[in-house]
């Protein structure tokens, strides 16, 4: 064979391994991707929030095309996250972190994926796109440009590096980026996190083609700052990210060549695009600079002052960058870090990693300087400006993020890719340098080597884990819909990917409760407080089980575990004082209802048990008529006055008062409720303490 056809066999091998390698790489994306919550809640693709927005779009409206519940519109605060609890959640139709301003429910979620994927998608089929799959096709569109750029760059400036080396900075980039991570719960999040990555990896491309075009730079990084505009409809946190625009630029003014031309390039289409956004949210939130974060519906108050400050920067720079995984010994050995104490003003944290100690393949980012070393002036200039442009963008990423009150792997992507880029261009550095040094190049290709190894397990590891919080999180929704057998099947599937996952046996063994099998529910409860010892909620949903199997004393236990870390829980000493009172602690009972009336004071529970007591207890000193009387008639008016128990509580009060003429009237009314209530054993409960009013004797005699 001729070199020609040698050359074109080489180049199509190669070109079949990179297509299968690639395929590979987005085949993980494909098959790890599942619906988040929300998406879940909204039960078909229709009702999923980009598609409500297209649908918004298309009849000529910017607000979601959905109802406002009637009762989200009549709360007084709409924003309270407990008073608007129910409608976030509400089973099919799902508002949590939509935007809520005049009466009309709005996506603070950026606009762009709406633009470019999902209006064009249901305009060509006519179908609508699942959320999930929007992620995986903005991700393989970011991996694929990531990947073009990468040999792009082998081509121009290291094809002495050998080919394999390559492919292996080709899987770093689509398989050690936290990707295979968020993929695991793609909602409306992911949609703009995956699609503001594709566009900002189209927008380097596009900085990289101006850095090597000498006759028209500017018409690349004129489409690099149109991608770069495009990325900020879709995550506005990008926006100081934008000052990349400008590498090209500053090296034509370092080379003294016409600067204006490329300044217009970068400024003009990102600036056209900022413009629409910003007349946009005129349009929706009467400020140019609201894209309505300030009106959320969700867990915490859109209102809260302090939502980028510096006091969070350290926290954050810890969870993000330096706090390991915790290792496990069985599959999939991944464990969430031990993140250290909230600061003030923090909200949370979503499973965060740190970059620097989980994705070790990233300290080779320190070494790709060495891409410019013993290079002519021109290559020396391209390659310095790029990497500038690329280290730049993972910076100021970075620190935007830190400086923000909550941290999420999702959130670590924004800055992740390109510092895993430029760990890939070091990797090509170091084989440059070492190309004359055979025994030291082996040496360093073992070391980046196992990096890189490590680096990808440890993701496709963390993404297996992160799978367990996704089905635990199905079942607690299928659970709110009323699907409890559903809803154990998710919290199994969660509990054989991590045995060890407190939080699941805790929601399991509720649904067990809930379905009457306490023995079940007994074992998780157990299984969950061996993990999670601290978790006062499970100690007391595990007393209230242990009481309904007669075993007072082990759930007199537990409601007092319980109490040691929530002692304000006004339900807990509610259950305590049930177990004392079947125990026949009559003081002790006592004593736990008036705390928990203390804490709750409107609870018609309590005032009913507390006031059975005060009215029945065979200790004289104990009992307290009058103030069982009164006790009974607040629970009376709290419940309507329907509840035939608390109405026998009311009669037996008023007999130890000696009013049994109103005794015997009050017992009578009750078995009439309890008569059409279809409660026979309390019908004859009832009459027989009737008899003994009609007798003058009261219940403790």
């Amino acid at each position: 064979m001729d070199p020609t056809g040698r050359r074109n066999q080489t180049r199509w091998t190669r070109c079949a391994i990179f297509g299968v390698v690639c395929a590979l790489v987005i085949g993980v994306y494909a098959w790890s991707a599942d619906s988040g919550m929300i998406e879940f809640c909204g039960l078909n693709a229709k009702n999923t929030y980009y598609n409500l927005l297209v649908q918004g779009f298309r009849g000529g409206q910017l607000n979601l095309k959905t109802e406002t519940p009637p009762g989200l519109a009549q709360l007084a605060d709409p924003y309270d996250p407990t008073a608007n609890q129910p409608y976030r959640w509400n089973y099919g139709h799902p508002l949590h972190d939509s935007s809520y301003y005049s009466g009309k429910l709005y996506l603070y979620f950026g606009i762009t994926p709406a633009l470019v994927l999902f209006w064009p998608y249901v305009a060509l089929t006519g179908h609508y796109l699942w959320h999930k799959d929007a992620v995986v096709i903005f991700f393989s569109m970011g991996f694929l440009t990531g990947t073009g750029l990468l040999l792009a760059i082998w081509r121009r400036y290291f094809a002495g590096v050998r080919f394999w080396v390559v492919v292996a900075g080709v899987m770093a980039l689509g398989l050690a980026n936290f990707t295979p991570g968020i993929l695991e719960r793609c909602d409306v999040y992911e949609v703009a996190v995956s699609c503001g990555y594709a566009l900002t990896m189209l927008a380097l491309a596009g900085i990289w083609g101006a850095l090597q075009d000498g006759r028209h730079p500017w018409r690349w990084l004129a489409g690099a700052s149109l991608a770069y505009g495009l990325a900020l409809g879709a995550r506005p946190s990008l926006l100081f990210g934008a000052v990349i625009l400008l590498m090209p630029v500053a090296q034509a003014w370092r080379q003294k060549q016409r600067v204006w031309p490329l300044l217009m390039a970068a400024i003009v289409p990102m600036g056209l695009v900022g413009l629409g956004l910003m007349i946009y949210n005129v349009l929706r939130f009467d400020n140019p600079l609201e894209f309505g974060q300030h009106y959320q519906l969700s867990a915490y108050r859109p209102d809260a002052p302090g939502q980028f400050s510096l006091r969070y920067l350290w926290f954050n720079f810890q969870v993000g960058f330096l706090e390991p995984a915790r290792w496990s010994g069985h599959f999939p050995f991944v464990s969430d870090i031990k993140a250290p104490t909230l600061p003030k003003g923090a909200t949370d944290i979503e499973h965060p990693f740190g970059v620097l100690t989980n994705i070790p393949l990233v300290w080779l980012a320190l070494i790709a300087p060495l891409a410019w070393r013993r290079r002519p002036a021109e290559e020396r200039s391209v390659l310095r400006w790029f990497l500038w442009a690329v280290a730049l963008l993972f910076g100021i990423c970075a620190l935007t993020i830190s400086l923000h009150n909550s941290m999420c792997l999702r959130y670590e992507v924004e800055f992740t890719h390109t510092l895993v880029l430029l760990a890939v261009i070091g990797i090509l550095s170091l084989e440059r340098a070492l190309a004359s040094q055979p025994v030291w190049r082996r040496a360093s290709r073992c070391g980046w080597g196992l990096l890189l190894i490590f680096s990808v397990a440890f993701n496709l590891l963390a993404s297996f884990d992160l799978q367990a919080y996704t089905q635990n999180n199905l079942g607690y929704i299928l659970l709110q819909k009323g699907s409890g057998d559903e809803a154990i099947t998710h919290y199994q599937k969660a509990l054989q990917i991590k045995p060890d996952y407190a939080e699941a046996h805790y929601n399991l063994g509720n649904v067990f409760a809930q379905k009457g099998r306490a023995d079940e529910a007994i074992i998780e409860y157990y299984k969950a407080l061996q993990i999670a010892p601290d978790n006062g909620d499970a100690h007391n949903n595990l007393g209230i089980v242990l009481l309904d199997k007669a075993r007072a004393d082990d759930a007199i236990t537990q409601f007092q575990k319980a109490l040691q870390f929530k002692p304000d829980d006004a339900q807990t000493r509610y259950n305590l004082g049930n177990a004392f009172s079947q125990k026949g602690k009559m003081a002790e009972a006592i004593s736990q209802y008036q705390k928990a009336l203390q804490l709750k004071p409107a609870n018609p529970e309590a005032q009913n048990n507390l006031a059975w007591l005060l009215a029945t207890c065979p200790q004289a000193s104990l009992r307290n008529g009058a103030q069982a009387v009164a006790l009974a008639r607040q629970a009376n008016e709290l419940t309507g006055g329907g509840n035939p128990i608390i109405l026998h509580t009311l009669a037996a009060a008023l007999a130890e008062t000696g009013q049994f003429d109103d005794a015997k009237r009050t017992a009578q009314k009750a078995v009439e409720l309890a008569r059409a209530a279809g409660r026979q054993d309390l019908v004859e409960q009832f009459n027989g303490e009737l008899k003994r009013y009609e007798t003058g004797f009261p219940m403790h005699q």
